[in-house]
C-alpha cells in the first residue's frame, strides 16, 4: 500500500511502484493513494488525490472535513486490506497523520516514509516520535540517515530526484552554439525562484546584480529559465535590463542551459542542489517578507539554507539572505565565479565531491528505494 498526496510525490511513488515490480522475486499488486503516474503503474487509488493536494490556509481551511475524512478512509483500508507494507511519500501533514493511525491499529503492519520531514532543520523533537510509528525511513539526502540513527530511527539513503535532472555531458555546447553565444563568452544564469512573491522579491535585486556586472563584462550573456505562469512578470521586469535576455522554459532547454553556463545566481531551495550535481559554480540569495526572515533567521536550528552545504558540512556555497541580500554583497560572491580563478576551481573541485556524495552515477533512487523497501517483506 502507498499514500501519496501531492503531484511529487505521485511523480516518486510512481518510480518506485515501477522499479520493485522490476527487481520483485514476487508478483505485487499495489492499493492506496496516488495520482495518474501512480495509476498508470498499477495502483488502484481508493480515492482521487486531488482531494488532498491543498496549499496554504486559504485551500485547506474550508476543506478540512473532507481530508479528515480522507485521512479515515486510508486507515480504514489499511487495516482491512492488511498490506504487507504501507508507503508514506511526502506530504507529512496528510501521511504522517495516517502512518500514526495505522500503526496505532494495525501494529503487525510496517510502515516506510519516503521523503523525510525536514526534521532536522526546525522539529527535531518529531523524530524521536517517528520511530514509533515509522519502521524505515528513506531519505533524500545523505546526511539524513546519521541524524535520525542517533535518535533511534532505522534510515537508508536512497538519492534525490535532482540526480534524474543532471544534464547531458554536450548539451551546452548545443546550447551556445543554437543561440549565437561563443564557447569563451561570460553566461550567466539567473534563477529568481518558482513562486510569484519570491520572484517579485528577488528580480530588482537581480537585476541590479546583472545590470554592475554587465559593466564589468560587456559581453555578458544571460539566460533565465523560468515557469509558465510567471513568464509574463519576468518578461516585464527584465526590459529594463542592459542586454537582452533569454528566456527559456522547455525543461530539457533549461538543463542545457545549465551545462553551457559560467556562472548561476539562485533563488535558495532545491534549484541550488540541481546547480551543484551540473558543477555550475554559484551564489545564493533570498530576500523575504519580515515574518518569514525572522523565522528563518531564529527557528531553523541549521547553519545553512544550501543543501549543498549541509551535504557538504561546510560553506562550499556563498548564501546572501534577508538583510545580506544586497546588489554589492551578491557581486562581491560571484565576481570571482565568472572567470578562472581560485574561488572557481574550489566550486568545481566541491561539486565533484557532492556529485559522489549523492551517488551520482550508481543506482537511481527508485532502484534503491525499491530494495530498501523489498528488504522487509
Amino acid at each position: 500500500m502507498l499514500v501519496a498526496g501531492e503531484t511529487s510525490g505521485d511523480t516518486l511513488g510512481s518510480e518506485l511502484m515501477a522499479a520493485m515490480k522490476e527487481i520483485s522475486p514476487w508478483p505485487l499488486t499495489f492499493s492506496g493513494v496516488g495520482g495518474e503516474t501512480m495509476e498508470k503503474q498499477g495502483l488502484a487509488s481508493i480515492f482521487p488525490m486531488t482531494d488532498i493536494a491543498v496549499m496554504g490556509p486559504r485551500e485547506i481551511i474550508p476543506r478540512l472535513p473532507l481530508i479528515f475524512r480522507r485521512i479515515r478512509e486510508t486507515v480504514r483500508h489499511a487495516v482491512t486490506a492488511e498490506p504487507d507494507i504501507v508507503v508514506v511519500i511526502d506530504s507529512p501533514e496528510f501521511t504522517h497523520m495516517v502512518a500514526k493511525r495505522i500503526a496505532r491499529r494495525a501494529p503487525h503492519i510496517p510502515i516506510v516514509d519516503y521523503v523525510l520531514p525536514s526534521v532536522w532543520a526546525w522539529r527535531q523533537g518529531r523524530a524521536r516520535t517517528m520511530k514509533k510509528y515509522i519502521r524505515r525511513v528513506l531519505a533524500l539526502l545523505p546526511f539524513e540517515p546519521a541524524f535520525l540513527r542517533s535518535v533511534g530511527v532505522d534510515c537508508v539513503y536512497v538519492g534525490h530526484p535532482a540526480i534524474y535532472r543532471v544534464p547531458e555531458a554536450g548539451s551546452g555546447e548545443q546550447f551556445r552554439e543554437v543561440h549565437g553565444i561563443g564557447a569563451d563568452q561570460p553566461l550567466l544564469l539567473v534563477l529568481p525562484g518558482s513562486r510569484v512573491n519570491e520572484v517579485k522579491h528577488l528580480l530588482e535585486v537581480f537585476g541590479d546584480v546583472v545590470k554592475m556586472l554587465a559593466e564589468e563584462m560587456p559581453d555578458l550573456r544571460i539566460v533565465l529559465p523560468t515557469v509558465p505562469h510567471l513568464r509574463g512578470i519576468v518578461e516585464k521586469t527584465v526590459r529594463s535590463w542592459p542586454m537582452d535576455v533569454l528566456l527559456v522554459s522547455d525543461e530539457q532547454q533549461k538543463r542545457a542551459a545549465f551545462d553551457a553556463a559560467t556562472a548561476a545566481l539562485a533563488a535558495s531551495g532545491t534549484v541550488a542542489l540541481e546547480l551543484g550535481l551540473a558543477r555550475v559554480p554559484m551564489v545564493v540569495a533570498y530576500r523575504a517578507e519580515a515574518l518569514v526572515g525572522w523565522f528563518a533567521l531564529n527557528v531553523l536550528k541549521i547553519p545553512s539554507v544550501v543543501l549543498v552545504n549541509l551535504i557538504l558540512d561546510r560553506p562550499s556555497v556563498r548564501e546572501y539572505l534577508h538583510n545580506r541580500c544586497t546588489p554589492e554583497k551578491i557581486l562581491e560572491g560571484l565576481r570571482p565565479l565568472m572567470t578562472n580563478t581560485p574561488e572557481r576551481a574550489r566550486a568545481l573541485a566541491d561539486f565533484d565531491e557532492l556529485r559522489a556524495r549523492m551517488g551520482i552515477g550508481g543506482l537511481a533512487p527508485s532502484q534503491r528505494a525499491a530494495k530498501a523497501v523489498l528488504e522487509l517483506l
